[in-house]
């Protein structure tokens, strides 16, 4: 709203837009301190952050060592809230969830598994009413974080698609049609029996759309629910040693309850080129929101973070301003 004070400016991934609209408009009533944020996309909130032209950037893809090189300055991902990546499905015909391994899923995008009841499909939903239809497989056509954890859990579990496509934000898919967004895989999925495809879990669940439950690392079949994808960080940060480094991949977690395409969307401080009184600020803001904002990300169909993994946040957050204090002023 033009004549608004702003204090600080952010751009970045779309998927926590919602959650992070909430959060900003709640703090700035409870602490009269104002954030706009731009959903742009994770690779423009990365862009952003390494031309400064933002106090933040928001990012469900962690930078790479060489992108953090680029910005000649300490650049800290703070992860704040937890998504998943579901695998939906149009087969009117089941009436209770497809079963799908990694490698079956992968097999299906790289197009060599083709029809519904192929053996290897069948062999995990034994008595189901497998058509013998075509597999028709929609995947995004645009640059998304979203397709970042689908291929970074594919190259995972799949030495043939590591060997392939492998993961990134752009994928060459090797099978399929392309839907922009979340929104155009929903679409193209619901429009056609037989699809197949992947979207965020928040966006399955808004469209009433089927999940599979997929098999984790531990050998269990496990759906996208608040549990199973809270335990996916847990275990994985649980054996993390470096505090300083939270650019961890969820995907394929241990543990018996793990659901296995997870990830953590993060925000990007770098305070070298914002200073202490903005790094202070925006620390501030996401000790409140990992302390008091939970609920408001449960009720909204994200999940926050476990408490482990809060606590291990907020200590980096707290090592983060005790650096930025001591540094010399530029």
């Amino acid at each position: 709203m033009a004549g608004v004070r702003v204090d600080l400016t952010g751009a970045g991934a779309t998927f926590p837009y919602p959650l992070y609209s909430r959060w900003f408009n709640d703090y700035a009533q409870r602490t009269n301190v104002r954030i706009n944020y731009q959903s742009i996309g994770s690779g423009g909130g990365i862009r952003q952050v390494l031309a400064r032209t933002v106090d933040f950037g928001a990012t469900d893809v962690p930078m790479s060592d060489a992108e953090l090189a680029q910005g000649h300055m300490n650049i800290v991902h703070v992860p704040t809230v937890l998504g998943a990546v579901a695998v939906t499905y149009n087969l009117p015909q089941l009436h209770r969830p497809l079963r799908l391994s990694g490698e079956v899923i992968a097999d299906i995008f790289l197009g060599r598994i083709t029809k519904w009841n192929d053996p290897r499909i069948a062999e995990l939903n034994v008595g189901a009413p497998l058509p013998a239809s075509d597999i028709l497989v929609v995947h995004r056509a645009d640059g998304s974080g979203t397709s970042y954890i689908m291929s970074d859990y594919l190259t995972a579990v799949s030495q043939a698609w590591a060997a392939g496509p492998g993961r990134g934000k752009d994928v060459r898919w090797p099978a399929g049609l392309g839907g922009k967004g979340n929104e155009g895989v929903a679409g193209q999925v619901k429009q056609m029996e037989g699809a197949i495809g992947y979207l965020e879990v928040v966006y399955a669940r808004q469209n009433r759309l089927p999940v599979a439950h997929v098999r984790n690392r531990a050998g269990r079949f496990v759906s996208p629910m608040p549990f199973e994808i809270a335990s996916a960080a847990t275990s994985v940060v649980a054996t993390t040693g470096d505090i300083n480094d939270l650019r961890v991949s969820l995907v394929n977690a241990p543990g018996e309850q793990a659901y296995p395409i997870t990830s953590f969307t993060f925000m990007l401080i770098a305070p070298d080129a914002i200073g202490i009184v903005k790094t202070k600020q925006l620390v501030d803001f996401l000790r409140w929101s990992l302390v008091d904002g939970g609920d408001m990300a449960s009720a909204l169909g994200y999940v926050a973070l476990p408490t482990e993994t809060a606590t291990r946040v907020l200590d980096r957050l707290d090592a983060l301003v005790r650096s930025t204090m001591r540094a010399p002023t530029p």
